[in-house]
């Protein structure tokens, strides 16, 4: 994962670089190429230590490794890059890249935050069937939340599928029960989630909505 996220920084860094040298063309000052890079690679990290921080903030540090990377980089090729060192007139073609590097760049992020998981399953098993049927919320590292699954006697013998978890408005779980093997357990279920966005609901494609047992536990 920490690969991927450097190769990510890599790309949105390289973009970054190419739209930077390209805009420094008219002015003739392309060493503002590798510095507005390492410049923005410090911002990444100040970001990812004062305001993400704690294990989440690790993400933007490797983020932040691929653009220093091509800033340094591209210190080292910057004489080559360079054919005339004074001022000269963008080209249509640079015109048009000076438009769509951004575009690329801003889509290369949006697409990184909309394929990220918003959920992972933390345990998924058997157990005896609950007095209580619902589920239970609670806190763990750095806010993230665990959704705990009990489930009655009504579900011995079932296993569970996790069909979908909500991306946009509020947080909905849909689960679906399929016949399994265990005929003296029921499924046990525990997922992890990065946040929970208004009311959480837990239902299955039954169309069966489950409650919170007591309260959240932090």
């Amino acid at each position: 994962m920490a690969y991927l996220i450097m190769l990510v920084g890599l790309f949105l860094g390289v973009l970054f670089f190419a739209f930077v040298f390209i805009a420094s063309k008219k002015s003739g000052k392309y060493y503002l190429a590798p510095v507005v890079t390492f410049l923005f690679s410090g911002l990444i990290v100040a970001y990812s230590l004062f305001l993400v921080g704690g294990f989440e903030g690790m993400g933007y540090l490797f983020l932040a490794g691929g653009f220093f990377i091509v800033s340094v980089l591209g210190t080292l090729f910057l004489p080559l890059l360079i054919r005339n060192k004074e001022s000269q007139h963008l080209h249509k073609k640079e015109k048009i890249s000076l438009v769509l590097l951004p575009v690329l760049f801003f889509a290369t992020i949006g697409i990184s935050i909309f394929s990220q998981d918003e959920y992972w399953i933390i345990e998924q098993a058997s157990a005896a069937p609950a007095e209580t049927e619902g589920y239970r919320i609670s806190t763990i590292s750095e806010g993230s939340k665990v959704i705990t699954l009990l489930l009655g006697e009504k579900y011995v013998g079932k296993e569970i599928e996790v069909k979908s978890v909500s991306r946009w408005g509020s947080t909905e779980i849909i689960l679906k029960f399929v016949d399994g093997w265990d005929d003296d357990k029921v499924p046990f279920l525990q997922i992890g989630l990065n946040e929970i966005n208004g009311s959480l609901k837990v239902q299955t494609t039954d169309g069966e909505i489950f409650k919170p047992i007591g309260s959240p536990i932090d």
